[in-house]
């Protein structure tokens, strides 16, 4: 009887449809590549589909990403086996603009400062791509998808503890990189100013 929908069918849109936008951000995030999240994504929706009866709990959220990261390491290590390259196109993977996108469509705002703005965005996603994939997951999962402590740890699979010093040290290392970054640029900035 093809088109029916089931009960179980429907808890199951019902509890998870609500975190496919997180679910791919957190698999572009990782896999750098928007076609393998989406690839990902779905996959990971099947695989939770066929699971959904062991789900615990009323929140489905820190389930689901459990499953969506699991996937993408298990695409990270095919990948890996392959030979396959990664890489990252600053344009394609920049151009998403979601609500936490620095870039606004403001008429009252000054062109420049949209610019600026802008750009560091575009600065501080390269940081957070050039992280490893340890670090860039617990920092998208907690300050991208506002995930707690305990979720990201159940999503990770680690303890509480490592989940605070994976973002410690992911924070110090987006600082770092941001620092250098702009000590770079101001060198320049300084350096064509006498020229």
């Amino acid at each position: 009887m093809q088109g029916t929908v089931t009960d179980r069918t429907r808890r199951f849109e019902t509890a998870t449809l609500m975190h496919l936008p997180a679910a791919h951000n957190l698999a572009r995030w990782l896999l750098r590549d928007a076609q393998q999240a989406e690839d990902a994504v779905q996959e990971a929706y099947l695989r939770a589909l066929r699971f959904f009866d062991d789900m615990r709990g009323d929140d489905a959220k820190p389930w689901l990403m459990a499953i969506v990261r699991n996937t993408c390491y298990d695409c990270m290590r095919e990948r890996r086996r392959l030979g396959d390259p990664i890489e990252f196109d600053e344009t394609g993977d920049s151009e998403h603009a979601g609500p936490a996108s620095p870039l606004r469509t403001d008429a009252s705002v000054d062109p420049a400062v949209l610019w600026e703005k802008h750009a560091l965005g575009g600065r501080v996603n390269a940081a957070i791509e050039a992280l490893p994939p340890a670090f860039r997951e617990v920092i998208v999962l907690r300050e991208l998808e506002d995930m707690s402590y305990e979720d990201i740890a159940r999503v990770a699979c680690i303890p509480l503890g490592t989940v605070m010093s994976r973002l410690s040290r992911a924070r110090t290392l987006l600082r770092e990189a941001l620092r250098a970054e702009h000590e770079t640029i101001g060198a320049a900035r300084r350096r064509d100013a006498i020229a």
